[in-house]
């Protein structure tokens, strides 16, 4: 079991709407915590074909029949009608906050009822894959963040070893029930052969700025066939469409956004990366470190700062950094590296860039030890010293 870092958050929400919706990708831990925070709630599962037959038939009776404190209800989206039915029950007694946690893994489906139903009355969760702080809660103990790397941040793929099995074929069976079963399912017409061969390709590709026309043309399909393949992947939390940032200024900017898998253990398992050492001497090594270290930073941020946006900056000239947090009060600049990072000419790179773009503060993060001022407003951290930490 871990302690999630959103379970505050949770409970905050649930203080202050009747109904909170936890989204996130399948067997990323939303049962588990939505079981753990709220025990006393009865745990009802709409995939059961007899349970969602029931709700099929008359949800608002359901609803009334078994929900005298409140319910859980995983995977929402299999019952449409569900959500009329809620909002009546919701409305019968707005002043109970907290009364029912519903669970789904199909965003469009589910966000799109929640704002013909629900508008007002629901609290929205994302829950994101493990952070290393929540695979370590002994702050006490060295933090050794390699298997989360190598393996990814979703439970049951990150626990593989311990059980004397191999995170890849957790991954395996995780795609094909994806591509197979789950979006057939949810009414999206897909053909797996595709699928797998884009989601390679945005593997070998990761973290590159976004060429759709380019994988069309590697694939065979048009682009617009692309594209809807892109947003399913991105509506099923299994993509990131990192968006630039910029303003109106006389510097030509890159406007297109970067594409990332948003879990290394899925970009490993398409790459066939196996271990640390494959990983080590392989082409992606720098584009999977910059992933595992923004998706941390990301997990973490969409916790303490749940209002912040992401953006990445790169000019036509060449300056970039990798991550600018984008909160009310400014923005933070971070840059991920993979070696010690202590060069004068970064600092000063970072020192331009935060003059474009009136970031408050730069932070270089790579693998190295410790803490190092390089000028003022910049400086360089560790990973293992940032892993609870946020600008």
């Amino acid at each position: 079991m871990y302690r999630r870092l959103t379970t505050d958050r949770l409970q905050h929400l649930a203080q202050q709407f009747p109904a909170v919706l936890i989204l996130g990708p399948r067997q990323v831990g939303k049962t588990t915590l939505a079981r753990q925070s709220f025990a006393k709630l009865p745990y009802l599962d709409l995939e059961d074909p007899a349970t969602r037959m029931l709700f099929d038939q008359n949800p608002r009776f359901q609803l009334d029949a078994r929900a005298q404190d409140g319910l859980i209800l995983d995977e929402a989206q299999r019952v449409p009608a569900l959500f009329e039915a809620l909002r009546g029950v919701i409305d019968a007694d707005r002043s109970r906050m907290g009364r029912y946690i519903i669970l789904g893994s199909a965003q469009p489906t589910l966000v799109r009822q929640v704002a013909e139903s629900l508008a007002g009355r629901i609290g929205i969760l994302e829950l994101d894959p493990l952070t290393v702080t929540e695979t370590h809660p002994d702050a006490t103990q060295p933090v050794d963040w390699q298997p989360l790397w190598l393996s990814g941040g979703f439970p049951d793929a990150l626990g593989a070893s311990a059980r004397g099995g191999d995170f890849r074929d957790w991954w395996e069976a995780y795609l094909r029930t994806y591509v197979e079963r789950d979006l057939p399912a949810l009414g999206v017409s897909v053909d797996p052969l595709l699928m797998r061969r884009l989601l390679s390709m945005l593997a070998h590709a990761q973290g590159g700025i976004a060429n759709l026309s380019q994988f069309a043309g590697s694939l065979g399909v048009s682009q617009p066939t692309v594209q809807r393949y892109t947003d399913i992947l991105e509506q099923s939390f299994l993509l990131r469409r990192l968006p630039p940032y910029y303003r109106n200024m006389g510097k030509r900017l890159v406007k297109a956004p970067k594409l990332y898998l948003r879990d290394t253990g899925l970009l490993h398992h398409l790459l066939n990366i196996s271990t640390h050492a494959v990983l080590d001497s392989h082409p992606i090594r720098g584009a999977s470190w910059e992933t595992f270290v923004l998706e941390d930073v990301l997990r973490r941020e969409s916790v303490s700062h749940p209002h912040s946006r992401a953006h990445f900056w790169r000019t036509a000239g060449g300056a970039e950094v990798d991550l600018l947090l984008e909160r009310a009060e400014g923005l933070h600049a971070l840059e991920i590296k993979t070696a010690r990072a202590t060069s004068p000419h970064l600092a000063r790179s970072l020192r331009a860039i935060l003059d474009d773009t009136g970031a408050l503060s730069a932070t270089v993060i790579d693998q190295g030890p410790g803490f190092d001022p390089l000028a003022p407003g910049i400086n360089r951290r560790g990973f293992a010293q940032s892993v609870d930490w946020l600008p």
